[in-house]
Protein backbone atom coordinates (compact mmCIF):
# COMPACT_ATOMS: atom_id res chain seq x y z
CA UNK A 1 0.00 0.00 0.00
CA UNK A 2 0.95 3.32 -0.87
CA UNK A 3 0.44 5.91 1.46
CA UNK A 4 0.42 10.10 1.16
CA UNK A 5 0.22 12.60 3.69
CA UNK A 6 0.28 16.26 3.58
CA UNK A 7 -0.52 19.15 5.27
CA UNK A 8 -1.43 22.43 3.45
CA UNK A 9 -4.47 25.09 2.68
CA UNK A 10 -7.16 24.95 0.84
CA UNK A 11 -6.85 26.58 -1.81
CA UNK A 12 -10.97 27.04 -1.73
CA UNK A 13 -14.24 25.93 -0.13
CA UNK A 14 -14.97 22.19 -0.17
CA UNK A 15 -17.58 20.50 -2.18
CA UNK A 16 -19.95 17.49 -1.42
CA UNK A 17 -21.58 15.29 -4.01
CA UNK A 18 -23.68 12.74 -4.01
CA UNK A 19 -22.32 9.78 -6.39
CA UNK A 20 -23.78 6.72 -6.32
CA UNK A 21 -25.98 7.04 -3.35
CA UNK A 22 -22.77 7.56 -1.70
CA UNK A 23 -21.08 10.94 0.01
CA UNK A 24 -18.32 12.62 -1.33
CA UNK A 25 -16.01 16.05 0.05
CA UNK A 26 -13.84 17.33 -2.96
CA UNK A 27 -11.77 19.68 -1.92
CA UNK A 28 -8.19 20.93 -3.42
CA UNK A 29 -5.05 21.34 -0.82
CA UNK A 30 -1.67 23.23 -1.32
CA UNK A 31 1.68 22.59 0.06
CA UNK A 32 4.30 25.44 -1.03
CA UNK A 33 7.57 24.90 -0.18
CA UNK A 34 10.48 27.31 -0.79
CA UNK A 35 14.20 26.22 -1.63
CA UNK A 36 16.97 27.62 -3.24
CA UNK A 37 18.12 26.97 -7.05
CA UNK A 38 21.68 26.17 -8.59
CA UNK A 39 22.35 29.85 -8.63
CA UNK A 40 21.22 30.39 -4.72
CA UNK A 41 18.12 32.16 -6.29
CA UNK A 42 15.32 31.85 -3.64
CA UNK A 43 12.50 29.66 -5.49
CA UNK A 44 8.92 28.69 -4.03
CA UNK A 45 7.09 25.84 -5.47
CA UNK A 46 3.50 24.71 -4.73
CA UNK A 47 2.08 21.50 -4.95
CA UNK A 48 -1.35 20.80 -5.33
CA UNK A 49 -3.34 17.47 -4.27
CA UNK A 50 -7.30 16.94 -5.52
CA UNK A 51 -8.73 15.16 -2.63
CA UNK A 52 -11.94 12.62 -2.41
CA UNK A 53 -13.52 12.12 0.85
CA UNK A 54 -15.92 9.56 0.71
CA UNK A 55 -17.47 9.41 4.49
CA UNK A 56 -21.29 9.56 5.43
CA UNK A 57 -19.87 12.04 8.62
CA UNK A 58 -20.60 15.08 5.85
CA UNK A 59 -20.57 17.54 8.59
CA UNK A 60 -16.84 18.02 8.68
CA UNK A 61 -17.25 19.72 5.37
CA UNK A 62 -18.65 22.97 7.49
CA UNK A 63 -14.89 23.42 8.02
CA UNK A 64 -13.03 22.68 4.97
CA UNK A 65 -13.43 26.62 3.46
CA UNK A 66 -10.96 28.47 1.94
CA UNK A 67 -7.50 28.90 3.69
CA UNK A 68 -7.93 26.29 6.01
CA UNK A 69 -5.10 23.97 6.93
CA UNK A 70 -5.49 20.28 6.96
CA UNK A 71 -3.71 17.23 7.38
CA UNK A 72 -5.09 14.68 4.87
CA UNK A 73 -3.83 11.23 4.68
CA UNK A 74 -5.00 8.65 2.13
CA UNK A 75 -4.04 6.68 -0.99
CA UNK A 76 -2.69 8.94 -4.33
CA UNK A 77 -2.94 8.71 -7.96
CA UNK A 78 -1.81 10.52 -10.81
CA UNK A 79 -3.52 11.46 -14.14
CA UNK A 80 -1.25 12.59 -16.60
CA UNK A 81 -2.07 15.07 -19.20
CA UNK A 82 -0.36 17.40 -22.00
CA UNK A 83 -0.62 20.77 -20.51
CA UNK A 84 -1.35 24.11 -22.50
CA UNK A 85 2.43 24.51 -23.84
CA UNK A 86 2.37 20.77 -25.23
CA UNK A 87 4.85 18.99 -22.34
CA UNK A 88 3.56 16.20 -20.52
CA UNK A 89 2.11 16.94 -16.71
CA UNK A 90 0.05 14.83 -14.34
CA UNK A 91 -2.49 15.73 -11.74
CA UNK A 92 -1.84 14.41 -7.94
CA UNK A 93 -5.02 13.48 -6.45
CA UNK A 94 -5.87 11.26 -3.28
CA UNK A 95 -8.48 8.97 -2.43
CA UNK A 96 -8.29 10.45 1.49
CA UNK A 97 -9.01 8.47 4.67
CA UNK A 98 -8.65 10.67 7.63
CA UNK A 99 -9.07 14.44 7.45
CA UNK A 100 -7.99 17.12 10.12
CA UNK A 101 -8.45 20.35 10.83
CA UNK A 102 -5.15 22.53 12.04
CA UNK A 103 -5.25 25.50 13.24
CA UNK A 104 -6.77 28.96 12.37
CA UNK A 105 -8.93 28.81 9.34
CA UNK A 106 -8.50 31.98 7.20
CA UNK A 107 -9.71 35.23 8.62
CA UNK A 108 -10.95 33.20 11.92
CA UNK A 109 -10.30 35.18 15.22
CA UNK A 110 -10.01 33.41 18.66
CA UNK A 111 -13.05 33.99 19.80
CA UNK A 112 -13.73 30.27 20.46
CA UNK A 113 -15.59 29.68 16.89
CA UNK A 114 -12.56 27.71 15.83
CA UNK A 115 -12.71 24.00 15.70
CA UNK A 116 -8.86 23.77 16.40
CA UNK A 117 -7.30 20.51 15.80
CA UNK A 118 -10.34 18.11 15.07
CA UNK A 119 -10.02 14.52 13.43
CA UNK A 120 -12.28 12.72 10.84
CA UNK A 121 -11.62 9.44 9.59
CA UNK A 122 -13.39 7.33 6.65
CA UNK A 123 -13.93 3.99 8.04
CA UNK A 124 -17.14 3.74 5.91
CA UNK A 125 -16.90 1.20 3.14
CA UNK A 126 -16.92 3.46 -0.13
CA UNK A 127 -16.49 2.57 -4.31
CA UNK A 128 -13.26 2.58 -5.45
CA UNK A 129 -12.38 5.67 -7.50
CA UNK A 130 -11.17 5.03 -10.63
CA UNK A 131 -8.58 6.80 -12.39
CA UNK A 132 -8.47 8.08 -16.19
CA UNK A 133 -5.93 5.00 -18.15
CA UNK A 134 -2.85 6.48 -20.22
CA UNK A 135 -5.07 5.45 -23.41
CA UNK A 136 -7.11 9.07 -22.24
CA UNK A 137 -10.46 6.90 -21.65
CA UNK A 138 -12.67 8.77 -19.56
CA UNK A 139 -14.93 7.61 -16.85
CA UNK A 140 -16.82 8.62 -13.68
CA UNK A 141 -14.76 10.61 -11.50
CA UNK A 142 -16.39 13.00 -8.68
CA UNK A 143 -13.55 15.41 -9.08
Amino acid sequence: MIKLQIIGNLGKDCIVKEVNGKNVINFSVAHSERYKDSQGNQKERTTWVECAYWTDKTAVAQYLTKGRTVYAEGTPEADPYTNKEGQPAATLRMRVQTVQLLGNSAGNDSNGSNQGNVSYSGATAAPAVKTESLAGESDDLPF
